[in-house]
This record gives C-alpha cells, sequence and structure tokens, in this order.
C-alpha cells in the first residue's frame, strides 16, 4: 500500500517526456506542402507558357499586318503619281516657258538618260501652253548613243511642235552635253561655264608589265582571236589599237557632223574647235559655239517671253523615293507578306 502522504524524494519524479524530432517534423511539412503546391506549379507555367506563346503570335501578326499596309499605302502612292502625272500631262496650261534639266552623266540608267529626257521634252511639247522649251544643262557629258538619241528627238519634236528649243547651260556642257545643245535653236551660257570638249575617248589600264615583274600568268580562253580585246591583263597589238581608233574617228566624225548641222553658219571653225578642248562660256560666244551670255530667266523672259516656268524634268515620285528608302530589308518584308497571303502559286 502507498501511504498518501508520502512524498517522493526530488528528482524522482519519473521519466520526461521525449523532445519533438524537429527534423522529422520540418520534412513532414515539406512533404506536405509539395503535395500542396504542386497542382498550382504546374497550372502556373503552362499558363506563362501559353501566354508567352500567345504574345509571339500576336507580335507576329502586328508585323506582317505593318508590312502589308506598308505596301499597300506604296502601290496606292504608285498609283496615284501615275493617274496625277497623266492628268497634269493631259492639261491644257497657261503660256508658260517649259523646262527639262540634262543634269550629271549622260547614261542610260542615269537621271539624265535618253529615256527620262526624251519623256519630259514630249510632256513639255505636248503641252499647248508651253511657248518653248529649255534644255537647263549642267553635264560633263557620257554616253555618246545616249546623247545621240535625244539630239534626234530634239530635230523629230521641233519639226513636229513648231516649238524651239532653246539651250542653258549653267557650270558645264561639254562632250554628250554638247552633242545634245548643238541640235537647239539657241545656246546660251554663263561667261564661266565650260563648253566644247567636242572629242570621243576610250581609256582603260594596262597590267603586263607589272605581271611579268610579279610573276602572275594570264590565263585567258577565248574563241575568236579578236574576243579578248582590249583585256587589260592582255597586251594590245596593233591591229587592235588601229581597229579601236577607226572606231573612235569614226564616232568622232559623228559628233562633228552634229555640230555642224546644228551651230550652220555660226560656228566659226578652228584647228582647236573638234580637238577635244573645251572653253569658258565667253570663249565659246566668240568662236560660235554658244550664241550669247544669259540664263535660265534671261531666256523665259527676253527670248520666250513667257516668264512662267514649268519643270516638265522627270524625279523620282513619292513612292520612287519611299521604295529606295525601304530598300532590301522592306523587299524581305514584302515577300514574307505576300507568303503570308498565301496565294496561288504553280508548283
Amino acid at each position: 500500500m502507498t501511504d498518501p502522504t508520502r512524498t517522493e524524494p526530488t528528482g524522482f519524479e519519473g521519466n520526461p517526456p521525449a523532445a519533438p524530432d524537429l527534423w522529422a517534423q520540418q520534412a513532414t511539412k515539406n512533404e506536405a506542402s509539395k503535395a500542396a503546391a504542386a497542382p498550382g506549379w504546374e497550372r502556373e507555367t503552362l499558363e506563362k507558357l501559353v501566354l508567352g506563346t500567345l504574345a509571339e503570335q500576336r507580335a507576329a501578326r502586328r508585323w506582317r499586318n505593318f508590312w502589308r499596309l506598308a505596301w499597300v499605302l506604296l502601290a496606292g502612292a504608285v498609283i496615284w503619281a501615275a493617274l496625277s502625272r497623266e492628268m497634269s500631262a493631259t492639261s491644257k496650261s497657261t503660256p508658260h516657258t517649259a523646262v527639262v534639266d540634262v543634269k550629271g552623266e549622260i547614261a542610260a540608267g542615269a537621271e539624265a538618260s535618253a529615256e527620262f529626257v526624251v519623256a519630259a521634252m514630249r510632256s513639255a511639247f505636248e503641252d499647248a501652253g508651253s511657248q518653248a522649251v529649255v534644255l537647263l544643262i549642267n553635264s560633263p557629258g557620257g554616253s555618246p548613243v545616249q546623247a545621240g538619241i535625244i539630239n534626234d528627238e530634239i530635230v523629230r519634236l521641233k519639226a513636229k511642235y513648231n516649238k524651239p528649243v532653246y539651250a542653258v547651260v549653267e557650270e558645264t556642257c561639254a562632250s554628250a552635253a554638247y552633242y545634245i545643245a548643238a541640235a537647239a535653236d539657241g545656246i546660251f551660257v554663263d561667261k564661266a561655264s565650260i563648253v566644247g570638249s567636242i572629242g570621243v575617248l576610250m581609256d582603260g589600264f594596262g597590267f603586263t608589265g607589272a605581271m611579268e615583274k610579279l610573276g602572275v600568268e594570264r590565263r585567258l580562253l577565248t574563241a575568236g582571236e579578236n574576243k579578248g580585246f582590249l583585256d587589260p591583263f592582255s597586251p594590245q597589238t596593233e591591229t587592235q589599237r588601229a581597229y579601236a581608233q577607226a572606231m573612235l574617228d569614226q564616232i568622232h566624225q559623228q559628233f562633228i557632223g552634229v555640230v555642224k548641222q546644228g551651230r550652220g553658219d555660226r560656228l566659226k571653225v578652228t584647228p582647236e574647235t573638234f580637238s577635244g578642248l573645251f572653253w569658258t562660256g565667253q570663249q565659246a560666244v566668240e568662236m560660235g559655239l554658244a550664241d550669247q551670255l544669259g540664263n535660265l530667266d534671261y531666256v523665259a523672259r527676253e527670248v520666250v517671253k513667257a516668264e512662267d516656268v514649268i519643270d516638265y524634268t522627270r524625279r523620282d515620285n513619292v513612292a520612287e523615293r519611299l521604295a529606295k528608302k525601304f530598300g532590301a530589308a522592306v523587299g524581305m518584308g514584302a515577300v514574307k507578306g505576300l507568303a503570308a497571303l498565301q496565294l496561288p502559286q504553280l508548283r
């Protein structure tokens, strides 16, 4: 039996409860949280992927729409420019002096090409309001073929429309540019203009001596003994040189004939006239290569008697300038845009 009044000595109350296992509790909590969070994490990741994909698709769609709109606007600008040009060409204007620029190199594809200059001249002649056509020239020359086409067209248009043509020289009217000016009814220059250079040239380089010193061998295969004519890495024979010179002489005589026909009795021929030399505007007037000193305003006011000046020069329109600015990058965008349209294709 136990004595209720009996007390146990201190320190002998019995075994205390065991300390809680903190590591086990934390592991249990982590497992529970993972189990609880797993479904939400997967959903969140899936939502991010879906939203990212949708954002990329929207961005791609916006770019496609941008390029399509750009090309639609470009096409509209081209059509608008063509229609406005046609309308302006057919409209009848008040009396004026028509001007066509002949500036820069005279060559195919250049601003002073026969294609552009002739088209501008035809528009100027066809306009009933134009009293005369002025060629505003500032060119060092270029292709005799392009100049010959323009010269012939000036003669034809003058006869067809019975309107005078005047050439007004700014800084330079040399070589092929003077070939064109010779067809005008009158040539006006500044006293310091450069005029003349009635000649023909064909230039190039020869590297045969340098190749021999460097030990370089030229391997050129041709079918036809003159197919490698004027090859800079092959020696030039006397026969080839004579052939080229004869060709230049023939073109030179064509040039001389055009000048004599255009200038007539006004031309004061000297041994230097057709030598390829060039002169100032003041000297050109004295030699009969030009008629008198004068600029565009003077000719319009005093000669044509129509002070209003209208420029018929063929220039890049808005659409063409935009196309050049877009360049290759826009071209690639257009290809992608057209591909997105899924147009019919031949396979």
